[in-house]
């Protein structure tokens, strides 16, 4: 489903699982992208149509609106420039999960998007199999490090390298958000528990949960990371937060079935076999949350505004860092995605990157913040009062994310081709344990030895 902005309305959300899919071979044949010299400006008078995907399109309401509205401001000021925006072709219940696969079948066709949104743990095939440009060679390593350092302010510098592979800044980070704990103050006041003083740690979670659904009859606590469809971005942040990895340092070699993964799936299955946890997939836990539903949920923030919504005039909505595990310091992981270009065109190339500039402004990211609720990686942005400070005072929803940014980590990206049937089987191993009652220890080894089978070999 497309639409030529500005103009028609909302797209809307379909739902089916994507396939896992193999790779394509380099399709980076454009002679432009091996060029040293950058792609040459726009002439006023020089008209150009570029397609953008971003499955924000395939999310209705806020996210959808905000960016109908940025692509509609992006327009005005290049008159010049016509921007067809686009959600990912493919009807899974998250629509992030289809980017890869919609990207790849247009490749194949021919007619890739010029401008893609797509996630951090794709990054590696996204640029060795899809064909991502490097925005270094397209536009200048000058002009890539300067739209970084901002009119004003600087991305966060755990954020501005998000994109890069081997010292090439391939995609610019777009949105994301680090693991938030977002917990009901009113269920917390109903079950006796003090809301000005939420737990600290997963043991302390558990006793809350658990005093919370003996005392109100709620879900006490949900997990966003522990399904197929949540991927693995918030798993990879439990599982270093309690000392381990899901892959070495080197990417080499999975160790999710290590005892701190292992003990981080025991955790949550615990909280299900207890009952402070319900049973739910991923869309259904953040929508009993919203609700009143459930107690407390580790999400991300580009859910907030689903939550802010559903608590609004009837109950207390509060967020703080995620808990850590004993003795151990929290390690926060990144969600979310970069901007890349795919297109073969200079002038497509150009405008592409006149996109992507206006989608990591100041302008966008105040947009961006305030309408869904990821996270401004133009920090500085909060404590200005032409930018965020008024709002950021008002919405103190957006202090955590702040405060775990410095310490944050990147979101890895499984190596090779069957990226996809790895990162999958994982989680399709975290889920059996966590909702299935499988063992802990002996389901993940099994998953990791048939994850390990498809490693590259090279």
């Amino acid at each position: 489903m497309k639409k030529t902005l500005p103009g028609l309305g909302v797209l809307v959300t379909s739902a089916l699982v994507l396939t896992a899919c193999g790779g394509l071979g380099t399709t980076t044949t454009d002679s432009a992208a091996s060029s040293t010299d950058p792609v040459p400006e726009l002439a006023p008078d020089q008209n150009v149509s570029i397609v953008f995907e971003s499955y924000n399109y395939g999310m209705a309401g806020a996210w959808t609106d905000t960016f109908n509205a940025l692509i509609d401001e992006f327009t005005e000021q290049n008159p010049n420039i016509t921007v067809t925006a686009q959600k990912p072709q493919g009807n899974s219940p998250n629509p992030a999960t289809d980017t890869i696969s919609s990207i790849q079948s247009q490749t194949v066709a021919g007619t890739p998007p010029d401008v893609a949104q797509l996630g951090f743990s794709d990054l590696d095939f996204t640029i060795h199999q899809l064909g991502a440009h490097s925005l270094d060679d397209l536009v200048g390593k000058d002009s890539v490090q300067k739209n970084f350092d901002g009119a004003k302010y600087p991305y966060a510098p755990t954020a501005r390298t998000l994109g890069d592979w081997e010292g090439s800044t391939y995609g610019v980070p777009f949105v994301f958000s680090t693991p938030v704990f977002y917990y009901n103050a009113t269920l917390f006041e109903q079950a006796g528990l003090d809301p000005a003083a939420p737990p600290k740690t997963w043991d302390e979670v558990a006793a809350a949960a658990s005093t919370i659904t003996t005392k109100t009859g709620k879900g006490g606590v949900y997990l966003d990371c522990l399904t197929k469809t949540a991927k693995d971005w918030c798993f990879q942040s439990l599982v270093r937060s309690n000392g381990g990895r899901v892959i070495a340092e080197d990417r080499s070699s999975l160790t999710f079935a290590d005892d701190p993964a292992v003990q981080v799936a025991d955790m949550a299955q615990n909280l299900v076999q207890s009952g402070s946890t319900p049973k739910l997939s991923q869309q259904q836990g953040y929508e009993a949350f919203a609700r009143g539903d459930v107690g407390m949920i580790l999400e991300t923030s580009a859910i907030q505004g689903t939550f802010v919504k559903g608590a609004k005039d009837k109950w207390d909505l509060r967020a703080t860092t995620m808990p850590t595990f004993a003795g151990t310091t929290p390690v926060p992981t990144n969600s979310g995605a970069s901007l890349f270009t795919f297109a073969s065109d200079p002038a497509k190339q150009r405008a592409s990157w006149e996109l992507i500039k206006f989608l990591t402004s100041e302008e966008a990211y105040t947009k961006i913040a305030q309408g869904i609720g990821y996270l401004p990686l133009r920090t500085g942005l909060v404590d200005d009062p032409a930018g965020l400070k008024e709002w950021s005072q008002k919405n103190p929803l957006l202090a955590p994310n702040i405060a775990q940014l410095g310490s944050m980590e990147p979101w890895i990206s499984m190596p090779g081709n069957n990226y996809l049937q790895i990162r999958d089987g994982m989680m399709d191993a975290v889920e059996a344990v966590v909702y299935q009652d499988a063992d802990p220890k002996s389901t993940l080894e099994a998953a990791q030895k048939q994850a390990t089978a498809l490693l590259p070999t090279e």
